[in-house]
């Protein structure tokens, strides 16, 4: 696989500095602590005196381990431990987050995406007060986005997506024990994400499977690459389906 850090243009990097922080992004690191508390989730940001701490790239904080990337798309496994806080860390890149767990607990594939950092670039970090492990995993889209269309519509699918903007699509599936659903494939690349607990598998055509045992398991499709979805546990699943809309 294609090593992710470093493989942004300089433009769009941010270096290690040991500077105190600009008025904007210590007005940002401000409302994240807003954000954090009113989220009551134990997932916080820091105001605090920055001077002398490491500024990194999001594709750089070492608790975004990259796993995958295609073109312009990201894919991000994000755990930050009980005790543990990110770098600061900047966003200047569109992201689609499916929330796998938060400190309180499971959050069983919520779906929320922030297309503003790719022209508002955010400084902060995140830190984690417990029980439980923050854990995301984070579709990011170094793309300018590509105007809406129906030239690039998936097939297949039965139900309409919960998030669409130029830059992602995300669709919910609910599916009970021995349901499936129909083939599906996508015109742009796709990632599939088991939202909460349960066994799922991701067929493909050929016959070749993917199975999803645990929280956070994905698999990821190529443009055009057709598949099924199918709960094979003795309980209700869900499965985000996610998808970076590349420019043709």
């Amino acid at each position: 696989m294609q090593r992710l850090r470093g493989q942004l243009p300089s433009s769009r990097r941010t270096p290690l500095i040991q500077l105190p922080l600009n008025n904007r992004s210590v007005r940002n690191l401000f409302l994240c602590i807003v954000v954090g508390a009113l989220s009551g989730n134990g997932a916080w940001a820091q105001d605090e005196e920055v001077a002398g701490e490491k500024i990194v790239h999001l594709l750089d904080e070492p608790r975004h381990r990259p796993v995958r990337q295609e073109g312009d798309l990201y894919l991000l496994d994000v755990r930050i431990k009980p005790g543990d806080e990110s770098f600061l860390h900047v966003h200047d890149q569109a992201i689609l987050l499916t929330y796998i767990s938060l400190a309180r607990g499971p959050q069983n594939g919520r779906v929320a995406a922030n297309t503003d950092y790719a022209s508002e670039p955010f400084t902060h970090k995140v830190g984690n007060d417990g029980p439980g492990l923050f854990h995301i995993i984070a579709l990011v889209h170094d793309g300018s986005g590509t105007p809406a269309s129906s030239n690039d519509l998936p097939s297949g699918m039965g139900i309409a997506p919960e998030i669409e903007n130029n830059w992602f699509r995300s669709w919910r599936y609910e599916l009970a024990p021995g349901e499936s659903t129909a083939m599906q494939s996508h015109s742009n690349p796709t990632f599939i994400v088991l939202g909460g607990e349960g066994v799922a598998h991701v067929s493909r055509e050929d016959g070749i499977t993917r199975e999803l045992a645990h929280p956070g398991d994905w698999a990821w499709r190529k443009p055009g690459s057709t598949y099924q979805l199918a709960n094979v546990g003795d309980s209700q699943v869900v499965i985000i389906v996610n998808e970076g809309r590349l420019q043709d």
